[in-house]
């Protein structure tokens, strides 16, 4: 059942990550960019846990799943939030991110081989510095910068910060509990990935609709 959730949560958010950029060709936005690499990297964490589920945890789908999923997702949406703020340095510190986790996801070594069913523990595998250490960096700072943006913008923007809170709290919690063996993470990846979207295209002013049957995707 785990991969198939994990599976779906892909699909989700790759169709998610495509609307954004279609939003981006239409009305050109630096935050769309970055929310949308933020939900890519977020589908290719999922299609690496997709990955571990159906066939067994492996370095590969490991490195995959920690470059995506621990190292870049978080850190994408902080900089789509704070570019939505207007802090255009937010875009080069995030290039210069991505680079730097990409290479440390390549070069890192793995201390013990992955194997198993079960989502790996990253303190079982990995070193404190530099790939535990980056990730603790970037998704703190990367959280940090959503949850403030949507924060202080929350009187002007209701609907779509919320949502954007509500994402990042159900991705959070999906963490927590995964972390303890006591929920499917993939499910909480999929409605975390479609809070976020939700959030970060609905428009200012606007009243939490009575469901989300409405929302457009086409």
């Amino acid at each position: 059942m785990e991969a198939l959730l994990a599976f779906a949560a892909t699909l989700v958010s790759l169709r998610l990550t495509a609307e954004l950029l279609r939003r981006h060709r239409a009305n050109p936005a630096p935050e769309l960019v970055a929310w949308a690499g933020s939900l890519a990297a977020f589908a290719l964490g999922s299609g690496a846990l997709a990955w571990g589920a159906a066939a067994g945890w492996d370095d590969r789908a490991f490195r995959v799943y920690y470059l995506f999923g621990g190292l870049l997702t978080a850190a994408l949406l902080g900089a789509g939030s704070l570019l939505r703020a207007g802090k255009a340095w937010a875009a080069p510190v995030a290039l210069v991110y991505t680079g730097l986790a990409i290479g440390v996801a390549i070069a890192m070594q793995i201390t013990e081989p992955v194997t198993g069913g079960s989502i790996p523990e990253a303190q079982e595998h990995l070193e404190l510095f530099p790939a535990r250490m980056l990730a603790i960096v970037g998704n703190g700072l990367g959280t940090l910068a959503a949850v403030g943006v949507a924060l202080a913008g929350i009187r002007r923007r209701p609907l779509g910060n919320g949502l954007i809170l509500a994402g990042v709290g159900v991705a959070a919690l999906g963490s927590a509990l995964a972390g303890l063996g006591e929920a499917e993470s993939a499910l909480f990846s999929a409605a975390a990935a479609v809070l976020l979207y939700a959030g970060f295209v609905a428009p200012a002013g606007a009243r939490p609709p009575d469901s989300m049957a409405g929302l457009d995707m086409g």
